[in-house]
């Protein structure tokens, strides 16, 4: 059984910043992709960012590209989205989401695609 916990939302100003947290547990995840993805009130969940578990390849969606960083720490089983010059667009319910690696990074943007989700976090910009 997979979990995947996150943590990290919160309020924040326009310009600020927040670092999610997203810990794996369950299984071992060596041959996994993880993902981040957000969704907001009444638009369909949107990829964000994907990294594979070694940590040595990413894919980041063009909206958030120079703005957030995903990152992974494999020793802790744990999943980092740093958030930077955040906007009130960039409010929505934030997921960390991981699969077993079928396929290509790039195709990591397919929700789809991701067999396990966590339970999100709510991540607040106010202007």
């Amino acid at each position: 059984q997979v979990q995947l916990v996150e943590s990290g939302g919160g309020l924040v100003q326009a310009g600020g910043s927040l670092r999610l947290s997203c810990v794996a547990s369950g299984r071992p995840f060596s041959s996994y992709a993880m993902g981040w993805f957000r969704q907001a009130p009444g638009k369909e969940r949107e990829f964000l960012a994907a990294i594979t578990w070694s940590g040595s390849s990413t894919n980041y969606a063009d909206s958030v590209k120079g703005r957030f960083t995903i990152d992974i720490s494999y020793l802790k089983k744990t999943l980092y989205l740093q958030m930077n010059s955040l906007q009130p667009e960039d409010t929505a319910v934030y997921y960390c989401a991981a699969t077993p690696m079928t396929f290509a990074l790039s195709e990591a943007t397919n929700r789809n695609l991701y067999a396990y989700w966590g339970q999100g976090t709510q991540v607040t910009v106010s202007s």
